[in-house]
């Protein structure tokens, strides 16, 4: 790869989509539009109307192309972000490069056509506060670039092999499911937290976030020949995940269960009395701080609406926990009797869990599956201990959750990351020791 190549980013999709032109674009058939617009199906494709032009059918491209890339932009109203987490909400979001609308279940899908760097620019200041350390920020940037580049590569094979991507196996007893990127064929990556957090330039760029993506321009972590697949969340809550036990049943030698220490060294999670004395307990690790200097560097106003990241607590009455099951879930397992853990990953997060009702017992899977269904939007992870309170014939009426960390903790642990790059740490060393058996590459 010697050029800086292009990536198409799924951004909105309704019915009608409402947006504004900053400057000229330009159709493939040459007509120009400005101005405040609506696109929207037609019978025979998309159509767009915009202030002071008539009605335009676009082609099946549907790419509308800025006549001066360096000046204008485009903005879509009512973009959902944080979609079905807890601080999910919609606001405007301003973007740069084409503008795509692509027809999908029946409504439209607002792409966003960029190139690359410019795309990190606008990951690395949306996912954290652009005011990070430089060191943190570098990091980011080669992860975000790496994980990208290897999803497209990972689609890539999908297709030439025609294969079959399966994220979910059912059987009557189980149900294991996983969510990836692979869920978007229409494009290369989404732009919420399902994939990588990207509101275009709707963040502020600083100064400080270019000079750390132009300082790692093109350079990414490979191993074995290929490019690492680096995932990152907020707080691993102390010991990382490994890979395959949040997604695919695939082994990647630098996503490994370490604890997020100096020393690097886990007690065994998998142990469910380990498990439980660890989630309950405060130990010392990276992402284990309470500086607030820290914290508002990597996370932004609406992240830092959650406190209580590295340990938290929720409670459920019978009557909540059943019903949140059913609706989430789809499994009707009527009263709750007992939640119990039955397989756990290196960092304490549950993988599967066996669920026993009144009406079904069920083992589900993976974390996301497990997190989605005890939550109107998701629990901070799956790294939890369940007290029963209140038995009343059998039937407990008060569930108690004790988790920790925030997401599904494999690779990068930003918060973690954030702290080491207070402590002094460079990149190369905060990448070392989040993706280890891991090099740095530059491919372009």
């Amino acid at each position: 790869m010697n050029t800086e190549p292009k990536i198409r980013v799924g951004i909105l999709n309704e019915r009608e989509i409402s947006f504004r032109l900053y400057g000229n674009y330009k159709t493939k058939r040459g007509h120009i539009l400005s101005n405040e617009c609506i696109a929207g199906i037609h019978q025979n494709g998309i159509f767009v109307n915009c202030a002071d032009n008539e009605k335009l059918l676009l082609d099946n491209y549907g790419i509308l192309e800025p006549e001066d890339e360096k000046n204008s932009f485009f903005e879509l109203i009512d973009v959902t972000i944080g979609v079905e987490f807890h601080w999910q909400r919609k606001e405007n979001q301003k973007f740069r490069g084409a503008l795509q609308f692509i027809v999908e279940n029946e409504k439209i899908t607002a792409v966003n056509i960029i190139n690359i760097e410019d795309y990190l620019t606008c990951v690395i200041s949306a996912e954290m506060s652009a005011t990070s350390s430089m060191e943190l920020l570098k990091a980011h940037a080669v992860i975000s670039r790496g994980w990208l580049l290897a999803q497209i590569k990972k689609s890539e094979k999908i297709n030439e092999n025609k294969a079959i991507y399966k994220s979910v196996t059912e059987t009557e007893t189980e149900y294991i499911r996983w969510w990836d990127r692979e869920d978007h064929t229409c494009f290369d990556v989404c732009a919420d937290d399902h994939c990588q957090r990207y509101q275009g330039i709707t963040r502020a760029n600083t100064t400080h976030v270019i000079d750390a993506v132009d300082a790692t321009r093109g350079r990414v972590l490979t191993a074995d020949g290929k490019i690492c697949d680096a995932r990152f969340s907020k707080s691993c809550g102390g010991v990382m995940e490994k890979f395959e036990n949040t997604w695919e049943p695939v082994e990647h030698s630098y996503l490994q269960g370490l604890a997020d220490t100096e020393d690097e060294k886990a007690i065994d999670l998998t142990v469910e009395e380990n498990a439980e004395k660890w989630i309950c307990s405060s130990p010392a690790s990276f992402c284990n701080t309470g500086d607030q200097t820290v914290l508002s560097q990597v996370l932004n106003d609406y992240d830092r609406e959650t406190g209580d990241f590295y340990r938290w607590k929720i409670e459920y009455t019978q009557a909540e926990i059943s019903e949140l099951a059913y609706r989430r879930s789809g499994f009707d397992f009527g009263e709750i009797i007992d939640i119990i853990p039955i397989k756990r990953g290196t960092s304490g997060r549950i993988i599967k869990l066996k669920i026993i009702g009144t009406k079904s017992v069920k083992i589900i899977g993976k974390e996301l599956m497990i997190r989605r269904t005890f939550s109107n939007t998701h629990l901070y992870s799956s790294a939890f201990v369940v007290r029963k309170d209140n038995e009343q014939d059998g039937i407990p009426q008060k569930f108690t959750f004790t988790g920790a960390g925030w997401g599904h903790g494999v690779g990068l642990c930003q918060i973690g990351a954030a702290v080491m790059g207070a402590k002094g740490y460079d990149y190369t060393e905060i990448l070392t020791h989040y993706f280890p058996n891991s090099k740095l590459e530059k491919l372009y």
